[in-house]
């Protein structure tokens, strides 16, 4: 027994086609509408799944198109994260005979599907026990790696993908001088619709890296939110799931997580680094002038939208690129939008990993590099608009100081 799955996103269809093909169904799958209808013709599916909100041509075009060229057509279901009733009674009115929100359980599908066409001749034992919902968003990570041949967690990483569907992560080797990428490619067979690796042939820090995963990963169409994890799990993956699931159920653009202490919370620091951490925070939150508790935290998601606002330039500090994000954030939408668009969500657990590559002399270097952003975004473009560098003397070095506060 045929089907055939028309969505835009892989990572939706791949699920979903190993599912039913691991009960025994012929499945052909494609992405692109005006390709499935030409398959539609020679495949001659029992089924047809289709997704809705597809942007060349929706799936209500497709279905309007079948109808129109077959007389009978086979049965057509539908899986859509598009809750609007009209748009429901629409597809009903239009001989759909079965319409499923996203998110959804494969075995819910899979129960459908069979109701729908009833069973292959010989059915195939489900391999699959564990539940696995189908979601209606896909999401990128950027994973940046520098010398992680000996922690990388590859388990937990393969563990997350195995249990969670629409995501796909990618490795980031930053000029590592280890066998860190002999690693990751061992990491990527057999799983290239899931990982990728962007190789970095020199080490240019994680703020470079991140900005070219990033980059990457916004090419890829079928992607709703991309962001980035660091690479030993400090943030664990079930914190990153919370961040996107606050993404796309909110108007907020950014999700930045904060390692704040709190009852219920698993928040482990060194004591010499709480302390750091704390003025650094305060310096941060005044040069920004928005009230962050924690703008460095590496566990960050985002729409891919803002991608070219905040990553296309280059950063200009190695270690606080987080502060430089807010601040193009601020620069492109101005401060009280920026405000409303950026969430900070406290997460559940933050353990410090040991082998952490910001060392202690680090951090004191700090201090300067706060004072290049608070320059480089606020005083500089200040003294541009008011033509500073024309008419520069000790008293208008005085009125700036009192015209350009820190919030």
């Amino acid at each position: 027994m045929k089907i055939l799955a028309i969505d835009d996103q892989q990572l939706v269809l791949m699920p979903l086609a190993k599912r039913l093909k691991d009960i025994g169904y012929n499945v052909f799958t494609s992405s692109n509408p005006e390709e499935a209808l030409l398959l539609y013709a020679t495949f001659k599916p029992d089924l047809l799944i289709v997704d809705i909100n597809m942007p060349k041509t929706s799936g209500i075009e497709v279905i309007k198109q079948i109808k129109s060229n077959y007389n009978e057509p086979k049965p057509i279901m539908v899986l859509s994260g598009n809750t609007d009733k009209n748009l429901i009674v629409q597809a009903f009115e239009l001989g759909v005979r079965d319409f499923m929100k996203k998110p959804l359980s494969l075995d819910e599908v899979s129960a459908r599907v069979k109701s729908l066409i009833g069973l292959p001749e010989q059915p195939q034992k489900l391999v699959e026990e564990r539940e696995v919902i189908l979601q209606h968003r896909c999401v990128g990570v950027v994973i940046p790696c520098y010398n992680e041949e000996k922690r990388l967690k590859s388990a937990e990483f393969l563990k997350f993908l195995h249990q969670n569907t629409g995501y796909h992560v990618c490795f980031v080797n930053d000029g590592s001088t280890d066998g860190t990428l002999e690693v990751l490619q061992n990491l990527r067979k057999g799983r290239e619709n899931y990982i990728s690796i962007y190789n970095c042939e020199q080490n240019g820090g994680k703020a470079e890296a991140v900005r070219q995963g990033l980059t990457y990963m916004a090419s890829f169409e079928d992607l709703d939110y991309v962001g980035f994890l660091d690479a030993d799990l400090s943030t664990d993956f079930a914190d990153f799931d919370d961040l996107v699931k606050t993404i796309e159920t909110s108007g907020f653009q950014i999700v930045n997580g904060s390692r704040i202490s709190r009852m219920g919370a698993n928040i482990s620091k060194e004591s010499a680094r709480k302390l750091i951490s704390k003025v650094i925070n305060f310096l941060i939150s005044s040069i920004l002038g928005m009230s962050f508790r924690d703008t460095q935290c590496g566990a960050k998601i985002m729409r891919k939208e803002l991608v070219p606002i905040a990553f296309q330039q280059k950063f200009l500090t190695k270690w606080l690129f987080d502060v430089e994000i807010f601040m193009r954030m601020r620069q492109h939408f101005g401060k009280e939008e920026a405000q409303k668009i950026i969430c900070e969500q406290p997460l559940k657990r933050w353990v410090h990993e040991d082998g952490s590559k910001l060392s202690y002399s680090d951090s004191l270097k700090i201090g300067f590099q706060l004072i290049k952003i608070y320059w480089n975004y606020r005083l500089k473009p200040f003294f541009t608009q008011t033509s500073f560098s024309k008419s520069f003397s000790w008293a208008r070095v005085m009125e700036v100081r009192d015209e350009v506060p820190l919030n």
